[in-house]
């Protein structure tokens, strides 16, 4: 693929970063993502393009408001650098194909969640249900685990309904089991996340995400960062689980069937 192809593709995600930022910060307070235009949450004015420009407005203004100085949060950037990377990377892997177009908005979806999980402690349902739709109605386009399911049609409606009840199912037994291990919002995120990743990719992304988890909450304990009392969310890691599944899940599942298949000759 021609290397300006995935270089137009970051410069698309640039700008589909920038309004993320605008949801991130107005979809957690229940306010429009349409009206008004964007403002600074300081002195509220509001900004004109030159202010909007991704990342380069940032670097410009060095990190501060034109009209008052007020800093300007450093997740703005970074979402947008995140959003451009992530639809560059898409683009070269899928190259210009359907399941490119279905795969960023999946990236849209998992970063909205993910930013809003990190910062708020809060997974929306609203966010949730517009992706549940999303998801049921690009299973009838996007492929599945080829090994399983046909790659285009009723089949994969099926692997994304049975990804959707392991997934939901799966962390409502933890849910239950394990007390405070997780909130409510992450036993319907792992229930979206089965209905976008099919059955039985959706394994994949949930052993990925608390694997992950786990390991930056044992990290946060050692550093004592965070005290056993803290809260850490697992939304962040299960939606990284989710990407990573959707793009290399059936490697991941072919290198572990190859493994056990070697493991049983041996």
């Amino acid at each position: 693929m021609p290397v300006l192809v995935p270089l137009a593709f970051v410069l698309l995600g640039l700008c589909v970063g920038s309004f993320l930022n605008l949801c991130m910060d107005r979809l957690p307070a229940g306010t429009s993502i349409v009206r008004p235009g964007s403002y600074c949450d300081a002195c509220r004015q509001p900004l004109r393009p030159r202010d909007l420009v991704p990342v380069l407005s940032y670097v410009w203004l060095k990190g501060r408001c034109r009209y008052c100085g007020a800093r300007i949060p450093l997740r703005l950037p970074l979402v947008e650098l995140a959003t451009g990377v992530l639809f560059g990377l898409l683009a070269w892997h899928f190259g210009l194909t359907l399941e490119t177009a279905v795969a960023l908005v999946y990236a849209c979806l998992f970063l909205l969640i993910f930013v809003i999980d990190l910062e708020q402690k809060l997974i929306l349902y609203s966010v949730l249900i517009a992706g549940a739709i999303l998801a049921f109605v690009f299973s009838f386009f996007w492929g599945g685990f080829e090994d399983f399911w046909p790659r285009l049609g009723p089949g994969f409606v099926l692997s994304s309904l049975l990804g959707g009840a392991a997934g939901f199912g799966i962390l409502l037994v933890i849910y239950l089991v394990f007390r405070g291990a997780m909130g409510r919002g992450d036993v319907y995120l792992a229930g979206l996340i089965g209905l976008v990743d099919g059955y039985p990719l959706v394994l994949v992304a949930l052993m990925v995400g608390i694997v992950a988890g786990g390991l930056v909450g044992v990290l946060l304990l050692a550093t004592r960062l965070a005290g056993r009392k803290d809260v850490v969310p697992y939304g962040p890691f299960l939606a990284v689980g989710a990407m990573v599944s959707l793009v290399w899940g059936e490697r991941i599942v072919e290198w572990y069937q190859g493994l056990t298949a070697f493991a049983a000759v041996g």
